[in-house]
């Protein structure tokens, strides 16, 4: 799959800049609020995503290369930045889609005001408190140890697996940078904003809801529930999948989320028994248009010779 070209800048909201990467030549804009891990930016997914659409990822404040002010506390703080950079760029009319902690902070974004949404798409969201007081919804990711995270994030721990002292510094910065502003947003009230849950219902467009199956951070049922207060929100779980299932399955993410967003399909690929079939179909074509051919020829040659002859009686 060809990876779709990168282009950054940096845009001016409240005083601050933030990063907005695009990715893509397609019109139709997509918002791209990406995962806690910004795992999502070397998904081969966005580079499926591309080919239908021009992809707008936007870095969070403190996130990427984002400046991070200090009044700046909640997610909540965020999504009114966000939403100043989306009319800083013009956006209308977009298909706005979040994973994880970028799914959180596209929910807080639509609460308020979906004046540049068509569309949303919510992946394995955080924000929302379900159960009661002692009930413990999402797990304690800063708590548990390496292994046990693992094994909740992902269905195939091997494919959660990150060899960092393979990466160049300057992307381990950005990756430390990440994970402290993730904590400052997220550590008090724990992974959630008390009133979101109640503000749910001003989402008022097409809404898909998508789940891994098997995320232990945050299971289906969390889903389902964040579905059900978010009107005519539809929801879907991908199978084999944890807490980012658009990286561990990421062509039945595309399937499930494909007609939802209008993406275009790729050709589809041709098994090494359908290319031979169809070589020895085209031979076979060509012999019998040879023949034909050939035969035409030799009709029109007895033609001529047989009006010759025909000539010279007369």
């Amino acid at each position: 799959m060809a990876v779709a070209k990168r282009r950054a800048a940096r845009v001016k909201a409240f005083g601050m800049k933030i990063e907005v990467e695009r990715r893509g030549t397609g019109k139709k804009p997509l918002v791209i609020f990406y995962d806690e891990e910004a795992l999502t930016l070397d998904s081969p997914v966005l580079d499926a995503l591309a080919r239908s659409f021009q992809l707008i990822i936007v870095s969070p404040p403190g996130f990427g290369l984002s400046d991070r002010p200090d009044w700046i506390e909640t997610i909540d703080d965020c999504a009114y930045i966000c939403l100043d950079v989306l009319d800083a760029i013009k956006v209308r009319n977009a298909t706005v889609m979040g994973f994880g902690l970028g799914g959180w902070l596209a929910a807080e974004m639509a609460v308020k005001t979906t004046h540049s949404f068509s569309r949303l798409v919510l992946v394995d969201p955080f924000g929302i408190k379900v159960g009661g007081p002692f009930d413990r919804d999402i797990q304690d990711i800063w708590f548990l140890a390496p292994d046990r995270l693992l094994a909740l994030k992902y269905a195939d721990v091997e494919k959660g697996r990150i060899d960092y002292a393979v990466m160049p510094e300057k992307k381990l910065e950005i990756i430390a940078r990440n994970k402290e502003t993730y904590a400052r947003f997220c550590w008090q009230p724990y992974m959630h904003n008390p009133k979101l849950k109640r503000r749910l219902h001003r989402i008022d467009v097409p809404t898909l809801v998508l789940w891994g199956d098997s995320d232990g951070v945050i299971t289906p049922a969390y889903g389902r529930a964040y579905a059900r207060e978010i009107p005519g929100a539809r929801f879907a779980t991908i199978a084999r999948a944890g807490h980012f299932p658009h990286i561990e399955q990421p062509e039945a993410f595309l399937r499930a989320v494909g007609g939802f967003i209008g993406l275009a399909k790729a050709p589809a690929r041709k098994s090494t028994k359908a290319k031979a079939k169809s070589r020895s179909t085209a031979k076979s074509k060509a012999r019998v248009k040879a023949r034909t051919k050939g035969n035409a020829k030799t009709s029109s040659r007895t033609s001529v010779r047989a009006m010759s002859r025909k000539g010279k009686r007369r």
